[in-house]
């Protein structure tokens, strides 16, 4: 069993930068696929960030690319998403995920994830 808890979300202006961060609980963190997914209203959830156990192999959506870092502390059970450059398109709630090594699921989709945060709102003002 993962459980997961986001913070560092809040109301930036575009062109500003907000540092997301999910703790983990439970065993499996250090060996766990994590990734971040966002929500906007009405939207369904969509892909933004996912990083390997080590911590060197890292994907992006196109849309996030270049403005976006995934990163993971395995020591403090943390995962990170630094984001640069936002943009009002940004907004959503932001929810970490974790993968167990049997999921088969492409691990850029919700299906991916067995475990979820309870998320975290990103609002960015234009």
């Amino acid at each position: 069993q993962v459980q997961l808890v986001e913070s560092g979300g809040g109301l930036v202006q575009a062109g500003g930068s907000l540092r997301l961060s999910c703790e983990a609980s439970g065993r499996t963190f250090s060996s766990s696929r994590m990734g971040w997914f966002r929500q906007a209203p009405g939207k369904e959830r969509e892909f933004v960030a996912t990083v390997n156990w080590s911590g060197f192999s890292t994907n992006y959506a196109d849309s996030v690319k270049g403005r976006f870092t995934i990163s993971r502390d395995n020591d403090k059970n943390t995962v990170y998403l630094q984001m640069n450059s936002l943009k009002p398109e940004d907004t959503a709630v932001y929810y970490c995920a974790a993968r167990l090594a049997a999921n088969v699921a492409a691990w850029t989709t919700p299906g991916g994830y067995n475990y979820w945060g309870q998320g975290t709102q990103v609002t960015v003002s234009s």
